[in-house]
């Protein structure tokens, strides 16, 4: 749940500031929309993965793994969008956008782990080898 708060926290704070145009970018703004909005597609994404954490099901988990890193994928996008030199010129990158691509891999790795410890007794339930 951190990494999604932190997600939405770096999205509001500034990616990149352009000289040429003299504005900050964020997930919400670029100049003419020319990039987009990448919050609607991160967002939805890493909610997906940091719900499907929460919830106990198989299906969901192998979801939530492929969500997951077409979360990181789309932020590395941006990342390179956001922070890539065009016509001479390179903005200068900022805290958010380092803070959206660290918040997505977290995500992703968060997908990776299990939704709780097994109980000793509760093994042989799950379908496990016994010791008989």
């Amino acid at each position: 749940m951190l990494a999604f708060a932190l997600l939405v926290a770096a999205c509001y704070l500034p990616w990149a500031f352009y000289a040429d145009v003299d504005k900050h970018f964020n997930g919400f703004f670029s100049e003419k929309n020319i990039y987009g909005k990448p919050y609607k597609l991160l967002f939805f994404f890493a909610g997906f993965t940091t719900l499907s954490a929460f919830i106990k099901n198989s299906w969901l988990k192998r979801a939530a793994l492929l969500v997951g890193g077409l979360n990181v994928a789309y932020a590395i996008k941006n990342f390179l969008l956001f922070g890539s030199c065009y016509r001479g010129y390179c903005p200068e990158k900022e805290i958010g956008l380092y803070l959206m691509l660290i918040s997505s891999v977290v995500i992703f790795v968060m997908s990776f782990l299990p939704e709780g410890l097994i109980q000793p007794g509760k093994r042989e339930e799950r379908g496990g080898t016994s010791d008989k």
